[in-house]
């Protein structure tokens, strides 16, 4: 097992409140696995992206748990420990890759000078490995492309430079924060299809964070859905999609464009996502649930195992049906 994320839970202290923003979160990534994570704005999946890598701002805390990588506990590292697991162990692209380049300097500089910051070759760093790296992301003319600028290239370019800085770092993980999330449909394949040939070609495990289960099915071996701030299903990446357990996961999967011209109206999950500062009693999800039961409003649903996933869900606890719930 590479990453092992046991019970964590994170707060942020804003002026509204304490922000609960992680609620004992329980996942693992074995080597050359993929999983994504997926949910709506607010569900916490950004916050446990940047919480594996320690990259939390300062009004961050984390308040439970622990993530174990490569065996070892992420949180009970010093500052210097977890700056040598960045980049070595452990890559991130965030969700604007623009912001990780500095404007005033060529990509191709910038690329050199942070393989040598990091230490990651003895000497000078040979600058064919570059344009090698270039090449594996399938970036066209890139003796070219290493004499720009960054804003001399589009948005699906800077992803992939970014992509290349991190497999010349040679991660185990790789954690992608919504890297097709400001690309046209075309570029999105291709982006997708770039990572899956990664993952086999340098035997990287991913997590994949979107907000469109769609995307999920295309880049994951199994799909973790979140609801604010908690892990809701978890399971297969065809067991989630086509035999879906909890009504959020459903109702995300409803909102999948069918492709047909006379489809109508897009379908909706009803209702929005609740404040996380004073968030519902019981489970999260029950002011918006089709299915909600009076048990759902006071307890917190368990994570059960059903058939090949894990669901947190009323509807699937003995509990619940030996106290007679009923639908609302």
């Amino acid at each position: 097992m590479l990453l092992d994320v046991q019970s964590l839970s994170v707060n942020y202290r804003t002026e509204r409140g304490l922000v609960k923003a992680l609620n004992g979160v329980n996942f693992s990534v074995d080597e050359k696995e993929s999983i994504a994570l997926v949910g709506e704005s607010g569900s916490g999946k950004s916050t446990l992206g940047i919480s594996i890598v320690r990259l939390l701002p300062a009004n961050a805390s984390y308040s439970g748990g622990d993530i174990l990588l490569g065996g070892k506990s992420v949180l009970s590292m010093n500052d210097r420990e977890v700056r040598a697991i960045r980049g070595r162990m452990v890559f991130m692209v965030f969700q604007d890759p623009l912001n990780s380049l500095n404007p005033v300097k060529k990509v191709g500089d910038q690329i050199l000078e942070a393989l040598r910051l990091k230490g990651m070759r003895e000497g000078e760093v040979d600058q064919k490995e570059v344009v090698q790296a270039f090449k594996d992301v399938r970036i066209p003319d890139p003796d070219v492309i290493m004499q720009r600028y960054p804003h001399e290239l589009s948005g699906g370019q800077i992803q992939r430079v970014i992509i290349a800085m991190g497999l010349l770092m040679k991660p185990k993980l790789l954690i992608a924060d919504e890297p097709t999330s400001a690309v046209d449909v075309t570029l999105q394949a291709q982006i997708l299809k770039l990572l899956n040939d990664l993952k086999e070609e340098y035997g990287l495990s991913v997590v994949f964070i979107t907000h469109d289960i769609s995307v999920a099915y295309n880049i994951a071996d199994k799909i973790a859905v979140m609801y604010a701030g908690n892990l809701v299903e978890l399971g297969p990446t065809e067991a989630v999609i086509k035999s879906s357990l909890h009504p959020y996961t459903k109702g995300l999967i409803s909102c999948i464009p069918a492709g047909r011209k006379n489809q109508g109206l897009l379908n909706t999950v009803p209702g929005s996502p609740p404040s996380l500062v004073h968030p519902p009693t019981g489970c999260r999800y029950h002011p918006r649930c089709p299915y909600v039961m009076e048990i759902c409003k006071s307890q917190d649903p368990e994570f059960l195992p059903v058939e090949k996933s894990s669901v947190a869900c009323w509807l699937y606890s003995t509990q619940a049906k030996g106290n007679g719930g009923s639908g609302n």
